[in-house]
Parts: C-alpha cells; sequence; structure tokens
C-alpha cells in the first residue's frame, strides 16, 4: 500500500469514519491499513544498487537491458522484483540523459618491444569509384608495427569490431590492453563487456587528441598514401582483397625505418628469439 492511500485513510477516521468504512472508500484492504509501513529503498537497497551501477556505466539502458547485465553479473534477483524496484525509482518514465563522456585522463605513448602486449584500433572512411562509401577498421600491434587486420565494409558496427578482434584470438591471441579513440563503436557496451569479460583494458585517447594515438595514426597516414589513394576502386571485395594483399606486404617486405629498417614481421621473430636466448 502508498503512503498517499494510507494517509487519505488516516484523513477519514480523523473524520469520524471508522477504519472498515475509510478502507472501502479508499479501495484498501483493512489488513494491508493495519499492516506495518515498509521503506522499500532500504529493503531493496541491493537492487537499488545493482540498478545504479548497470545505469552509470550505460546511462540509456532500458529495463531488459538493465536486467539482462544484471544477469550476467550474477545477481539472483528475478525479472518482476527488478522490474518493480526499476518503477518505483521511476525509471521506466521516458527520460533525457545528456551524454558525457567520462573524463580521459592522458597516457603515454609507450610501447614494449613485446608482440601481443597493446594494440591499437582506428576507423578510416573513402569511397569507391561509383560514390559509395565504405569504412575500415585498421588493428596494430604497437609493439612490433604489425598490422594485424584491416576489415573493410559500408558499415562496421560495435559487434563487428568484437568480431574481428575474435578472429584475431583465434590466430595469435589476445593483448594486455586496446589503445582507441571515441568513436560511438568503440565506447559501446557490446566492445566494453566483451573486453571486460576477455580482461582487456581499455586506454582511451583524450577526445580531440588523435596524436595520442600515434602509431595507428603513422599507419593510417602510409595506408591512405600507398593505397587508398593510389588506386580507384570497383567494388568493395576488391578493395578486401587488394588491402589483404597490401597489409602482407607491409608486415613481410616493406621496410620499417624506426624497426632498423626491418618488416614488422622480421622484427617481431628478432625481439622473440632474443626473449628466448635470455630465457636459456
Amino acid at each position: 500500500m502508498t503512503a498517499e492511500k494510507r494517509e487519505c485513510v488516516s484523513i477519514l477516521v480523523d473524520a469520524g469514519l471508522s477504519i472498515v468504512k475509510a478502507c472501502l472508500f479508499v479501495g484498501i484492504g483493512r489488513s494491508s491499513f493495519y499492516r506495518p509501513g515498509r521503506d522499500w529503498r532500504k529493503a531493496d537497497a541491493v537492487v537499488i544498487d545493482a540498478i545504479n551501477a548497470v545505469l552509470e556505466k550505460s546511462p540509456r539502458a532500458g529495463f531488459w537491458k538493465c536486467f539482462g547485465r544484471m544477469r550476467f553479473k550474477g545477481f539472483p534477483f528475478n525479472h518482476k522484483r527488478v522490474y518493480r524496484v526499476y518503477c518505483q525509482m521511476g525509471l521506466n518514465l521516458r527520460r533525457r540523459t545528456k551524454q558525457v563522456l567520462p573524463k580521459r585522463i592522458a597516457q603515454p605513448l609507450d610501447v614494449l618491444e613485446q608482440a601481443n602486449h597493446q594494440w591499437a584500433l582506428d576507423f578510416m572512411h573513402d569511397t569507391l569509384y561509383c560514390g559509395k562509401r565504405f569504412r575500415t577498421l585498421n588493428v596494430l600491434d604497437e609493439g612490433t608495427r604489425e598490422c594485424l587486420a584491416i576489415e573493410v565494409d559500408t558499415s562496421l558496427p560495435a559487434g563487428r569490431v568484437v568480431r574481428v578482434l575474435e578472429q584475431l584470438k583465434a590466430e595469435r591471441g589476445l593483448p594486455n590492453q586496446l589503445r582507441l579513440d571515441n568513436g560511438p563503436e568503440l565506447i559501446s557496451a557490446t566492445l566494453t563487456d566483451w573486453c571486460e569479460a576477455h580482461h582487456i583494458e581499455l586506454i582511451y585517447i583524450q577526445p580531440g587528441k588523435p596524436q595520442q594515438n600515434g602509431f595507428v595514426e603513422r599507419f593510417n597516414g602510409s595506408f591512405r598514401r600507398e593505397f587508398l589513394d593510389a588506386y580507384l576502386f570497383e567494388s568493395i571485395s576488391q578493395v578486401r582483397d587488394m588491402a589483404w594483399f597490401w597489409r602482407l606486404d607491409y608486415n613481410e617486405e616493406r621496410p620499417h625505418e624506426s624497426l632498423g629498417n626491418l618488416p614488422p614481421a622480421a622484427y617481431r621473430d628478432k625481439i622473440e628469439n632474443s626473449s628466448l636466448e635470455l630465457c636459456h
């Protein structure tokens, strides 16, 4: 029973009506009136904290998304209890939230001479000869400067980014860290949840500071000059095929000045052999 109905019954009783008639008039049972009031905020404090934790990370999430995240975290509450608390918090009403990025702290552009420690992700875009736009997702190993993937399509949502990372996981494992910007695909719950499940630390650069992701930006410059600006493409499949051969040449044949004029693949072999010699 709500506090408002209890208050109405009390007012009618004070006015001279019996409790039975006052309860009938308000439309509640007499036992409900006699039952001690309960502060739902205290009784459901654990559920409230769990909902607030979800909304802090994903402010635009609806009920079922909140409930799904809570179940994924291992909370045992059933959907009826969560929905009751969700409505009592007023979250079922349309709410306007200002999308504000968490504060990004500038991170030093340090790099370890080690494969698979930290990767960098970034998007690029171009057009086909017919004018149709396409995008590329470039994945770079910062330690060895290897280009791990160039995914090409007209649209590359967060689910596609996760799929690329799953493919790289099967091929060579996963990194400890990912350096990336604040694009909508890269701050989405789809990617952040996947990285959290795989214990990958996300290092976001500050908005408007591409130099904080300098390794992949340098790669993007080479990719733009030597590939995107060098050819006219007729179809997406043609871009994919040519990008695959270009990536192969970039990793295995093209010398890299910062690596002592070694190609990235040869440099990776060099540092791995050095590590094995130190172990022995």
